[in-house]
């Protein structure tokens, strides 16, 4: 069971301590609280554990604090709609804010390699109007002799470049609990002139420790990948995961499923899903389609695989998209064949932007049944 209270409710007020006060009585049914901050307001929710099956909506509906109760019946007790439409969805963070309604533009390195491209990519970005990077410190291979990113080395230059060129959010995986004490010491160093999001790659969707350890701490969002060999409920427990530890400021990315029906492609594209995500529970969806295709190869009327991926995912809802730039592919030490270029990214921009007026024109076509 799911309880919802009023906007902005005062903690230390007379009404929040008659509900707690009342919740604590309850036989066999312990609650957990969970703030969300949201563009305007402070919401609080307060999950019942345990036997709810026995208790009264009414009577839980009346108490002081509660503005309404939900009986929950899917596995996504945080994350999950429960068929509530006005349940707070996505997050801010540094400014942006990222939710069901918003949608920006992750392009970048896959992994960086030296400050000159990173300034490149970055001020390319900022011409372009843009806000937000991907930027690869760590860096898991399949295998252990292939390059595994530069780590904690390259972050206070990829942060300071970060601040010069005004990018507000950078998407960036970990592999490790260590490795966010170590960004976190480093945007201190830098006097913290962006922000991060934590990146969990799809080979670690099911590290539940690392999953435990990101939700614990409350200064990063993250980005979680959808397995690439799982099913879409198994990777949404994932991301409950995070959710259960106390950080659900949680984006949920599609990447493509590992399977030789995708080639060839290097995975098979499951963009149909965005709708789903969405559906079923409250994060933002990120489509990733350099992942998701792996090439650079061209129809013949001369536009990228990749980018047709990225439209699909676009136009069925996607609220972020995160694909691979470099502004010197043959530099690159990962992924580099599949990466665009800074000459791709204006015509990349302006058809995420068509793209994305596609979908909300027809929302409309469709809103008018409602």
């Amino acid at each position: 069971m799911l309880l919802i209270l009023h906007p902005d409710t005062d903690k230390h007020s007379e009404e929040y301590r008659l509900t707690i006060e009342h919740l604590e009585c309850l036989a066999d049914v312990s609650y957990r609280v969970h703030d969300i901050q949201g563009k305007q307001q402070k919401l609080t929710e307060i999950y019942l554990l345990g036997d709810t099956k026995k208790l009264s909506s009414d009577e839980i509906s009346a108490l002081p604090a509660v503005e309404r109760v939900i009986r929950i019946s899917e596995e996504y007790r945080i994350l999950g709609r429960h068929h509530d439409e006005k349940r707070t969805t996505g997050f801010e963070y540094n400014g942006v804010t990222f939710d069901q309604d918003s949608f920006h533009l992750f392009a970048g390195l896959c992994a960086v390699d030296n400050p000159k491209n990173v300034e490149e990519m970055m001020r390319a970005l900022k011409a372009h109007g843009q806000q937000c990077t991907r930027m690869g410190a760590y860096k898991p291979r399949t295998s252990p002799y292939t390059f595994q990113g530069h780590g904690k080395n390259c972050l206070p230059y990829v942060f300071e470049l970060a601040g010069k060129y005004d990018i507000k959010v950078i998407a960036m995986e970990i592999t490790h609990e260590s490795h966010i004490e170590e960004i976190h010491e480093a945007l201190e160093q830098t006097g913290n002139p962006t922000g991060v999001m934590l990146q969990i790659g799809t080979r670690n969707t099911q590290n539940f420790e690392l999953l435990k350890a990101i939700g614990r701490q409350k200064q990063f969002p993250s980005l979680l990948k959808r397995g690439f060999g799982i099913t879409l409920n198994e990777s949404l427990n994932a991301a409950e995961y995070l959710a259960s530890e106390g950080n659900a400021n949680v984006v949920f990315c599609l990447r493509g499923m590992k399977t030789e029906a995708g080639n060839p492609h290097r995975n098979l594209v499951d963009f149909a899903h965005v709708p789903v995500v969405k559906r079923l529970t409250r994060m933002p969806v990120c489509v990733d389609p350099s992942h998701s295709v792996g090439n650079h190869d061209r129809d013949p009327s001369g536009i990228l695989d990749v980018i047709h991926a990225a439209a699909q995912g676009v136009i069925s809802g996607a609220n972020m998209v995160l694909i691979d730039f470099h502004p010197h592919p043959s530099e690159a030490f990962v992924d580099g064949p599949q990466a665009l270029t800074i000459p791709d990214l204006p015509r990349f921009l302006d058809d995420m932007e068509l793209c994305r007026e596609t979908y909300l024109k027809r929302q409309k076509i469709y809103q008018t049944d409602l």
